[in-house]
């Protein structure tokens, strides 16, 4: 990695060398919602015979018991709105919550099937391989949809991240660090394998992306 140096931004706050990977690092691992150790209240047991697809199910039909029915056998066309997914005590604190929520439903609205609910659970489970978790972080911070994670995609994340806290400066030189580290084909923008490349550097992904329920 070239040297780049450092730049004092303001009192506390220095972007050097290191910015690149720990931006990139807390970028693939920031999808965990809860502190280390915190089980939210509403955390389904694992109760003897009751399997996590139906600890799901009860989960999601209580979001909306009134427009959710307690049997699918008919599979009804139901979509649980986004502003009950979002303000999940799971994903409330996340500053990706509407982003996840986008990308797990079929319109994009974050209006979500209880399929759509199931695939974001066992996707951001602690036990979702590697790479199906690799796709679906890179979907999320790709906010333009376009393929790649591009100097928009990243200001928006570090953006998120910081929860606004950098001036456009600060988040600009952020991002060009990004890519300094990360752009393996030096096009100016992350592509899929670019983004699987950092992942395989943070051996901690598996255990930090996740939402626990």
């Amino acid at each position: 990695m070239p040297v780049l140096g450092c730049v004092c931004l303001r009192p506390g706050l220095r972007v050097d060398d290191s910015w690149g990977p720990r931006v990139l690092w807390c970028v693939v691992s920031r999808c965990r919602s809860e502190p280390e150790g915190h089980v939210p209240p509403t955390t389904l047991p694992a109760l003897p015979g009751v399997s996590l697809p139906h600890r799901l199910f009860y989960r999601y039909q209580d979001l909306a018991p009134q427009l959710v029915p307690l049997s699918y056998t008919s599979r009804p066309d139901v979509k649980v709105p986004y502003e009950l997914i979002g303000s999940m005590p799971e994903l409330k604190d996340n500053p990706f919550r509407q982003r996840i929520a986008r990308v797990f439903s079929d319109d994009g609205d974050g209006h979500m099937t209880l399929d759509n609910f199931l695939d974001m659970f066992s996707v951001m489970s602690e036990m979702a391989p590697r790479d199906l978790k690799a796709y679906y972080a890179f979907k999320i911070y790709d906010f333009n949809d376009d393929g790649y994670i591009c100097v928009w995609d990243l200001g928006q994340t570090v953006t998120k991240l910081t929860r606004g806290e950098l001036s456009a400066e600060e988040v600009s030189l952020v991002c060009e660090k990004v890519l300094d580290e990360a752009d393996g084909d030096h096009d100016g923008r992350l592509s899929l394998e670019d983004f699987q490349n950092v992942i395989l550097r943070a051996p901690d992904f598996l255990s930090t992306f996740h939402i626990r329920i």
